[in-house]
């Protein structure tokens, strides 16, 4: 047993080495590579780097080739904006659910996460926030109680979190986050199922917004109009202007 938490440990590692290469620019969209050239770069076994791997195809990061490597793939704002409308259905649809089933140790634990968050932003602590971040959501979805919703949104906050890993290093992106996230427990609390929905789609359509913004600067993409009224016209009343993407 403790042999495949170390295995797991190193494929988290390799993982994490690779996905920061890719978005500093380290390995170059479109350049092509293999499995035995970061096995040898990391001096680990070829297998945590090919899970690595998977995982990045996952998120859209590379392209697997067949008996060639894999190849930089980078991120489009379409990416973001497929990533973000996935998430908005699921996530608008937990958070209702919660302001109704919410248990009162659910709650407790959403609150003190919360207040977990200021000392944290204080200092500038971009890893310790963002666990923060992904416990927040984790126990709103836990709510439902469905395993096929918490597998599908653990690869999707993922991929997220794989697009957004500049933006949650400026202090200023933790506070915004932070905003966002208050009105959600407020709702919650007060058994709000409207208000919880209305607040999740705010919190996530500002947070797509600001990672579009920043994919579109490094691209050259287009920006898609009026996003995403389309999709949630009538969760999106009332929303603050932050979260137009034009």
């Amino acid at each position: 047993m403790p042999p495949r938490a170390d295995h797991t440990s190193t494929s988290d590692v390799v993982f994490r080495k690779l996905r920061g290469a890719i978005l500093s620019g380290e390995l170059q969209q479109g350049s092509l590579h293999s499995i035995y050239e970061f096995a040898e770069k990391y001096q680990v076994s070829r297998t945590p780097v090919r899970e690595a791997v998977l995982r990045l195809a996952d998120t859209g990061m590379v392209v697997i080739e067949r008996n060639r490597g894999f190849r930089i793939r980078g991120l489009s704002v379409d990416d973001v904006r497929a990533v973000f409308e996935f998430r908005l259905v699921l996530e608008t649809t937990s958070a209702s659910y919660a302001a109704q089933h919410a248990s009162p140790s659910v709650v407790e634990r959403l609150v003190e996460n919360l207040m977990q968050m200021p000392p944290v932003i204080a200092a500038e602590d971009g890893a310790a926030f963002t666990r923060l971040d992904r416990e927040f959501h984790d126990e709103i979805i836990a709510t439902m109680d469905n395993s096929r919703v918490r597998q599908e949104l653990a690869g999707l906050r993922a991929a997220t979190q794989s697009m957004g890993v500049t933006t949650m290093g400026r202090t200023s992106r933790l506070r915004e986050i932070y905003s966002d996230h208050q009105p959600i427990v407020k709702a919650i609390v007060a058994g709000d199922s409207l208000a919880a929905a209305r607040a999740m789609t705010r919190h996530l359509v500002h947070s797509g917004c600001v990672i579009m913004s920043e994919v579109a600067e490094r691209t050259g993409d287009t920006l898609p109009q009026n996003w995403p009224d389309f999709l949630l016209p009538s969760l999106l009343d009332n929303r603050p202007e932050t979260t137009d993407a034009r």
